[in-house]
């Protein structure tokens, strides 16, 4: 029979709480670039987030806010993922950039998907690497 702190254990962590930014590898963008359209998709999703389900906007900010910052290959692995996100319920934010410097007007930068649970987020994005 398991114990009480391995029960509360599985349970604590099927109850986390992340938001993942995936950011285009194509692009090639300079650091500071990548930087700025990583903060600009999770403040996206964040406010996204914040008209559909308050409550775990609150809960994922007193876990600390986790972001996982990971890369796709190109512009239609982005959309693939976004569509796949949106299928399942999830908040997702598309970036298009302003174009004023590195990268043309309209140009889809970056995608974030929640913040929402671990396990949901993890179906889609798992197999993506590590910015």
């Amino acid at each position: 029979m398991p114990s009480t702190s391995s029960k509360n254990s599985n349970k604590t962590q099927s109850q986390l709480l992340k938001q993942v930014i995936i950011i285009r590898r194509d692009l090639k963008l300079p650091k500071g670039k990548l930087a700025v359209q990583v903060a600009h998709a999770s403040l996206q999703a964040t406010l996204k987030a914040l008209t559909k389900n308050k409550r775990t906007v609150k809960k994922w900010l007193s876990q600390g806010a986790k972001k996982v910052v990971v890369k796709a290959e190109n512009l239609e692995e982005l959309q693939a993922l976004y569509e796949k996100a949106l299928k399942q319920g999830l908040t997702a934010a598309l970036i298009k950039d302003a174009g004023l410097t590195v990268v043309k007007p309209g140009t889809i930068t970056a995608l974030a998907i929640g913040p929402d649970l671990e396990e949901k987020i993890d179906e889609i994005t798992k197999h993506l690497k590590l910015v």
